[in-house]
């Protein structure tokens, strides 16, 4: 006797694009990982920093902070209060909040990237409809 496979149906979309339930996906497919917020704010700072042409020495004295902790923060190693969030931000002229809000426009910005990049895969296989 020969071996029959289950009887089992494998659904495919009909449209390129359409979201899989996570139980479907392949197991080789990582889950999409959420940015932290010291990422988010730290590329917020360094980009402010380098808009407005200053080095991270003179915006570490300005905040009161070590230059290498600084750096840290701008590159997300470092989880920083929301006291050298705050004096960080000041420096560049900035407010705590104006720095948030920049950061929370950062991770929307990423969230609608992933989003368009997972909705444009395209689909190479074979669809036969009846």
């Amino acid at each position: 006797m020969s071996e029959q496979a289950p009887n089992q149906a494998r659904v495919i979309p009909l449209r390129p694009g359409t979201a899989r339930p996570v139980s479907d996906r392949p197991a080789t497919e990582p889950p999409p990982r959420e940015p932290l917020l010291r990422d988010l704010v730290g590329d917020v700072l360094r980009r402010e920093r380098l808009a407005q042409e200053r080095t991270l020495k003179d915006v570490a004295d300005a905040a009161r902070i070590s230059m290498p902790y600084l750096s840290e923060v701008e590159r997300g190693r470092k989880e920083a209060s929301s006291e050298v969030l705050a004096a960080a931000a000041h420096a560049l002229g900035l407010g705590l909040g104006d720095l948030l809000s920049l950061a929370q426009g950062e991770l929307t910005r990423q969230r609608h990237t992933a989003v368009r990049r997972a909705s444009t895969t395209p689909y190479n296989g074979l669809c036969l409809v009846a």
